[in-house]
């Protein structure tokens, strides 16, 4: 069939062509426009750290800002597996967890993205950070001992590696090989030492342990302090736990009858990790996400963490909380190991401690 219309009747039919295609192209501009005003307003943080103070932190950040803050909370294995399943899809922007460990696991997985910020990198030290994440707070895993047993004088110079010393033999308390806070511990171990030694290290440790590893790390200085160990390794935002009360009364009267000694005084330092974020790969909202580490720096968010979780400034111009403090501010910390390398030695760490026999 063929119609015939004369070219003003075409021409109106074209014109309101575009007047529809236009609305269409409007409606659809808005609508974009919509979303993105949505998006830039919040930003999804999957967290692994369990501290009611975090949230109220986010909710300092939102006051200042006017961007929402949504915590996913849960534990790491957990919440790293729904980010790799969800893939593309996730709308997490901001992963936040406890130990460098975990978020090298994480960046060898590609959940991370490459983050460029000059006051990231201006205020945190370069070993407690890679390109992918940023460490937010320190934390050191010393050796805790009884007071009424044992003075500092005979601890003088004592290095994680002095731990394997026959002297100690059924004397040493430590949580379990499975525990990331120790895998981290035994691969900086590796970085520094070698493989081969570490190996020999971890099976001596294991023999001079009082009791086959179990607890958390309030259970070995619970251990210690009722004269079970001579020593017990554990994080020293523990002891300030305990001596707070907010564990109750016991373990507050057990935290004073020990003292945590620094190690390694005498050649690299001691032990330190990090609490710390990375941003997502699919992020949908990167700028509020690096704003928001950004914000975590700031001496205002330095000092409501570490009141709260008696963890170490990640900046120099915040001091610990007076429980931390009281133990000394001066020691030495290790800041030629890089803390990205506990990631890259985790499983190896993992395979010498199961190989020892360590529980």
């Amino acid at each position: 069939m063929i119609i015939i219309c004369d070219k003003k009747h075409l021409y109106k039919i074209i014109l309101e062509e575009r007047k529809t295609m236009r609305k269409i192209v409007l409606l659809a501009i808005f609508s974009i426009s919509l979303i993105s005003n949505t998006y830039a307003k919040e930003i999804n943080i999957f967290s692994a750290r369990h501290y009611d103070s975090d949230i109220q932190l986010y909710a300092k950040f939102t006051a200042k800002t006017g961007i929402k803050v949504n915590v996913v909370s849960g534990k790491d294995k957990a919440l790293t597996k729904r980010i790799e399943e969800e893939g593309e899809s996730c709308v997490g922007d901001l992963y936040i967890t406890a130990d460098a460990g975990r978020l090298g696991a994480a960046e060898s997985k590609g959940m991370f993205q490459i983050v460029s910020s000059k006051t990231l990198k201006q205020k945190i030290p370069s070993n407690f950070r890679s390109p992918y994440w940023f460490g937010i707070a320190k934390r050191a895993r010393v050796i805790f001992y009884a007071t009424d047993r044992l003075n500092k004088s005979d601890l003088r110079n004592l290095s994680y590696e002095d731990l394997g010393d026959p002297k100690w033999n059924g004397k040493i308390v430590i949580r379990q090989s499975n525990n990331v806070y120790n895998q981290s511990l035994v691969a900086s171990l590796i970085e520094n030492n070698g493989a081969k030694e570490t190996a020999t290290w971890a099976k001596e440790l294991v023999a001079n342990m009082a009791r086959p590893s179990k607890g958390n790390d309030r259970a070995q200085i619970l251990a210690v302090a009722a004269g079970e160990a001579e020593l017990a390794v554990a994080n020293t935002y523990y002891i300030a736990l305990m001596l707070s009360g907010k564990k109750g009364e016991e373990q507050k009267a057990a935290a004073q009858k020990v003292k945590p000694l620094f190690p390694n005084q005498g050649n690299r330092g001691t032990h330190m990790n990090i609490s710390g974020g990375g941003v997502l790969k699919y992020s949908p909202n990167k700028e509020n996400a690096i704003k928001l580490l950004e914000f975590l720096l700031t001496d205002e968010a330095q000092k409501h963490i570490v009141n709260n979780t008696y963890e170490y400034p990640i900046v120099d111009t915040v001091e610990p909380n007076k429980l931390i403090a009281q133990f000394g501010l001066d020691f030495k910390q290790d800041l030629k190991t890089k803390v990205s390398s506990y990631g890259k030695r985790q499983a190896e760490a993992l395979k010498i401690m199961t190989e020892a026999g360590w529980q």
